[in-house]
């Protein structure tokens, strides 16, 4: 297999993820002021992306820090990955599903604990990638330049042979700065186009400068 190779994020590009309002919503129904929810769960919601807390202690900072019975942290929950997991990006999967053997395939993703279950059994990212590295199972998040080093090494690949995909400049940023190629996500179109001109140009040859 050629070691070109085509990285993606997810929220946001293998995901559409618009903002539903949920903590909005349960601030009115708690009758809290706005941005309570937040201010509450913040460091709850940093945890849950590097992997320093379980899914049931998420669970139990939620009841403990919003005086929520079982049931309640429950829809709070439901809530929290509809959001998360949003609907998948169908025409982006169904083109990347058939680069399948033409070139190394992976997801970096900054993710809370508990995505790799939920996205695998709605969406089966792990049948349509070799490889799936997420925040919340390595410890780092992106735009830390050993979030693309962990991607990299999972696939056993150059930095310089991927193309990364991304909707956050940021993150589009840093990986350059980690010597790969990038592209910015703002639809499908120009993200499949530049994936097929990114797998025509074949793998780097030592001395030639990628595309921009």
């Amino acid at each position: 297999m050629s070691e070109t190779c085509v990285i993606l994020d997810i929220g946001g590009v293998l995901e559409i993820t618009p903002e539903t309002g949920w903590l909005q919503g349960w601030e009115v129904r708690l009758e809290l002021p706005l941005g309570t929810v937040q201010e509450q769960m913040r460091d709850v919601w940093r945890a849950g992306s590097v992997g320093s807390i379980s899914e049931r202690e998420v669970h139990e900072q939620v009841a403990a820090r919003l005086g929520l019975d079982e049931p309640q942290v429950e829809d709070f929950m439901a809530d929290l990955w509809a959001e998360y997991l949003g609907t998948p990006n169908e025409e982006l999967i169904d083109y990347v599903r058939g680069l399948r053997g033409s070139c190394r395939l992976g997801i970096l993703s900054n993710s809370f604990v508990g995505a790799r279950e939920w996205e695998t059994t709605l969406y089966h990212f792990d049948e349509l990638v070799e490889q799936i590295v997420y925040s919340h199972e390595i410890g780092i998040e992106k735009p830390d330049l050993r979030a693309f080093e962990a991607a990299c090494a999972s696939l056993n690949v150059q930095p310089g042979n991927c193309l990364f995909i991304d909707d956050v400049a940021d993150n589009v940023e840093a990986a350059q700065a980690a010597g790969m190629q990038t592209h910015l996500f703002e639809d499908n179109a120009r993200t499949i186009t530049r994936i097929a001109a990114h797998l025509d140009a074949g793998p780097l040859v030592p001395g030639r400068v990628p595309p921009g």
